[in-house]
């Protein structure tokens, strides 16, 4: 009887060396198993797939190392039909060699294809025709971006590689000023708790564009919130209102502006720009929580004790005149200065915010803050310096009561009055945001790297716990190793995405978790106030939406995805560009990454990473020992480990790789 051949779908991730592999989703809630379960495919098998790609596979058999290798059988969606890179010819024919290293063959483009493109250019080639895996695929230049290294084609590349592009169709920015133009009219603000005499304030980084969020702060002895009177000095009681910019009140769905939107997803912050999700005539103007003038907001507003514990709540539409722009160095003052304006609740919120911090410590919260890179670019986008940006108390107020309200949001929708979880959201659905439990491989990768380090740590159903992981991270606080643990921690974590199926957020140790807080710049929490809104209103979602709600939320992680890779490709650029007018220059280095082809270095002061090849070591043969994370000279004995401290050297910089080679000196 012939065997029946079983045919899966999946996504594809391609390595640079060309070989796929395919995850297969089998409904199940953890998608986190073990990578050895994935379908290998190898480069004569791809049959013109390409990475991120959903693709039908069967599967051939296993190999020697008892990977189960198959092959692609029909490409079901492109993950994307473009790529940029340099024009180049050879022998008459055009052919584009793509930037993206996992794109593992040229471009070839007709005479008639090449849309007034010129040899040398950077350029966006679309492919319009690829069904012989064996012949490189055709396409077409859709636009050309300008000269290799200038930084506008540069950054131009990086974008709309990912699918992200600064301009918007003329209707959604008609649509836009049209809105702009009206403003807010005294209907706008009807039917909306005022909360324009109350202290409101937006706490922000010195070089923020638009602002989501505010905060009203006021002491209370009797609220809406309250039953009855609090008084006789019996409690102190704070009400402490968090602000959204009301943006689905402008963004009505079915609209060009909402079409534009919902496509986009989110904003990208590129080093020297951003690409907004919105048109500017609302990102920054009318959506924007501006000081001075009056907004329309949703909100959630709390009544809480001197120990952040939430007595009551509300969640609504409001209309604020926001009394201060500060920025999170301005409040840090403040908190520091008994005699400043605004000390007092300033202070009074960041002890709250301390006790927040706690709670969700002593609850399992993971503490993930990554140290990160800001550059000061000269009047041609050149960088001349790169400085850690610090994060201080200011930071970590702000942020403790967006969780606070992300949570609560999450909660009203999804708990009854009595506490008693709900099997279907209020209204029928609702969008989460959700972090899954950590993959055990590379949970095992880690503590196979803290045991080199002489670290060893227990696993519970293959997973570090998250109290011995924040104590690690206390323990390399000041240690040379400390970013390489971070960043390693921060590997071996599940990425968190948007979905309708709450399965909690694991790096916050939250059972409900949602994004409220950043319409402007986000598209799920645009769906997440007009779910709240319908919700308070008495509305239920029609079934028939429900699939959709999850189309969007998969399409929006998709897009974050995207933005995230864009962001820190620019931060790889800059950080390249820096390095490449100091070849020859000596820096103080940590060693970063230890493998067999050489050592990771993270330059100290501006993280700029970079590699010494193993025959660049020069002085002796060394051996890679995986189970300590080292080189190891065969005669000398000497070794080199993560977060060894080694004077380094720029040897040579490529920018159209985007990589640094360091030596040492």
């Amino acid at each position: 009887m012939k065997k029946e051949t079983k045919i899966l779908e999946g996504i594809i991730s391609i390595t640079s060396k060309g070989t796929g592999y395919v995850r297969i989703d089998d409904g199940t809630k953890t998608p986190n198993k073990d990578k050895k379960d994935d379908i290998e495919i190898d480069s004569m098998h791809l049959n013109t797939a390409l990475h991120g790609d959903t693709v039908e596979v069967i599967i051939h058999s296993k190999n020697s190392k008892g990977r189960i290798v198959g092959e692609v059988t029909k490409i079901i969606s492109r993950a994307k039909n473009g790529f940029s890179g340099v024009l180049e010819e050879e022998n008459s024919m055009f052919f584009l060699k793509p930037d993206d290293t996992k794109m593992y063959t040229d471009i070839l483009i007709l005479k008639e294809d090449l849309n007034n493109a010129k040899v040398g250019e950077k350029v966006f080639v679309e492919i319009i025709s690829w069904k012989d895996s064996h012949k490189a695929p055709k396409g077409k230049v859709v636009k050309i971006l300008g000269k290799p290294g200038d930084n506008n084609t540069e950054m131009f590349s990086i974008a709309i590689e990912r699918g992200f592009v600064a301009e918007f169709p003329d209707a959604v920015e008609a649509e836009a000023r049209a809105i702009e133009k009206k403003g807010i009219t005294e209907k706008d603000t009807s039917g909306r708790r005022d909360f324009r005499d109350i202290l409101t304030f937006t706490i922000d980084p010195d070089d923020a564009k638009d602002f989501d969020d505010a905060i009203s702060f006021k002491k209370v002895t009797s609220s809406p919130l309250l039953r009855g009177r609090v008084g006789g000095g019996e409690e102190e009681l704070y009400e402490i209102g968090v602000h959204i910019a009301d943006v689905s009140h402008y963004l009505q769905t079915g609209t060009e502006l909402d079409k534009e939107a919902r496509k986009r997803g989110t904003s990208v912050y590129l080093v020297d720009r951003t690409i907004p999700m919105l048109p500017e005539a609302l990102s920054n103007d009318l959506c924007s929580l501006v000081p001075n003038q009056d907004r329309l907001c949703m909100a959630a507003v709390f009544v809480v004790d001197k120990n952040a514990q939430v007595k009551s709540e509300w969640f609504g539409k409001t209309v604020i005149h926001s009394k201060k722009r500060l920025t999170y160095a301005s409040a840090e003052k403040i908190i520091n200065d008994k005699n400043a304006e605004l000390h007092e609740e300033l202070f009074t919120l960041n002890e709250m915010a301390k006790k927040l911090t706690e709670e969700r410590f002593a609850k399992g919260a993971i503490s993930l803050d990554q140290e990160e890179v800001k550059f000061v670019l000269d009047e041609n986008a050149v960088p001349i310096k790169v400085i850690l940006k610090e994060r201080g108390d200011s930071n970590r107020l702000i942020e403790e009561f967006m969780l606070l309200a992300n949570k609560k949001v999450a909660e009203r929708m999804s708990v009854d009055d009595k506490g008693k979880k709900l099997k279907i959201p209020l209204g029928g659905v609702f969008v989460y945001r959700v972090h899954d439990l950590p993959n055990k491989e590379k949970m095992e990768s880690l503590a196979l790297m803290l045991k080199g380090l002489g670290y060893k740590t227990t696993m519970n159903k293959g997973i570090i716990p998250s109290a011995e992981l924040n104590k690690i991270l206390k323990d390399f606080e000041h240690k040379n190793e400390k970013d390489t643990i971070h960043k390693s921690i921060i590997r071996s974590m599940a990425k968190a995405v948007y979905s309708t199926k709450n399965i909690g957020h694991y790096g916050l140790a939250f059972e409900y978790y949602t994004h409220f807080t950043s319409p402007i710049r986000r598209y799920p929490d645009v769906m997440v106030h007009r779910l709240l809104e319908d919700n308070i209103l008495g509305k239920k979602i029609d079934t028939e939406k429900w699939a959709e709600y999850e189309k969007i939320s998969i399409k929006s992680s998709e897009q974050e995805k995207r933005a995230s890779d864009a962001e820190r490709t620019s931060i790889k650029y800059k950080q390249v560009e820096y390095m490449s007018s100091r070849v020859g220059q000596v820096f103080d280095g940590i060693v970063s990454g230890v493998t067999e082809w050489g050592l990771y270095v993270e330059e100290k002061e501006t993280k700029c990473e970079g590699l010494i090849r193993v025959r660049d070591l020069g002085d002796d043969f060394y051996i890679f020992n995986e189970k300590k994370t080292e080189l190891v000279g065969q005669k000398k004995k000497k070794k080199y480990s993560l977060g060894d401290r080694i004077k380094i050297k720029v040897k040579n910089v490529d920018s159209v790789k985007k990589t640094i080679d360091y030596e040492l000196v």
